[in-house]
């Protein structure tokens, strides 16, 4: 088991310098050089189709590394603003706790938190103190009453009933 930690190890530091190493001027200006140098030894090789497949295979494996390497990067990255932001929720006695590790949540469920935050914009819009503040209880409880509302409509207009509207005045 201490090995496999240990392999971890080695291999989380060669990840995390070759990060660094990748994202620094001086990769740049290494890149930048090969490029030169590739293309001064065109003449010399006659630009044979050698020669442009050693630029085209070099660059296509550095390519192809170097999208793993930034993905694990944004990973690193996602999680650690996660935690952060998880921190800050938690923290803060008015934040809803629901909140905290919403990244697990599906599409559909993120979908519908959104529209709890819809409303709570709207509600906020409607306030003339700017300091007043809505949590995601308080919308999910106004987007229960408006369902409930329009199931109630649905109902009176199935029975026959109508209701006055704005045209009726």
């Amino acid at each position: 088991m201490k090995s496999k930690k240990k392999n971890t190890n080695l291999f989380e530091n060669f990840a995390n310098a070759a990060t660094r190493f990748t994202g620094s001027s001086y990769a740049f200006l290494a890149a930048t050089a090969i490029v030169i140098l590739w293309a001064l030894t065109g003449p010399v090789f006659d630009y044979s189709e050698t020669w442009q497949l050693v630029i085209n295979t070099g660059t296509t494996i550095i390519t192809f590394l170097m999208v793993f390497l930034i993905q694990k990067s944004q990973n690193k990255d996602s999680k650690a603003i996660q935690l952060k932001l998880n921190e800050l929720i938690a923290a803060h006695e008015h934040a809803s706790n629901r909140m905290v590790d919403i990244e697990d949540l599906t599409e559909a469920e993120l979908d519908q938190l959104h529209k709890f935050y819809v409303t709570i914009a709207k509600l906020a819009k409607k306030e003339t103190d700017i300091h007043c503040s809505h949590s995601i209880d308080v919308a999910e409880e106004l987007n229960e009453l408006k369902l409930t509302k329009i199931k109630g409509t649905k109902k009176e207009r199935k029975n026959g009933h109508t209701s006055s509207t704005k045209s009726d005045h």
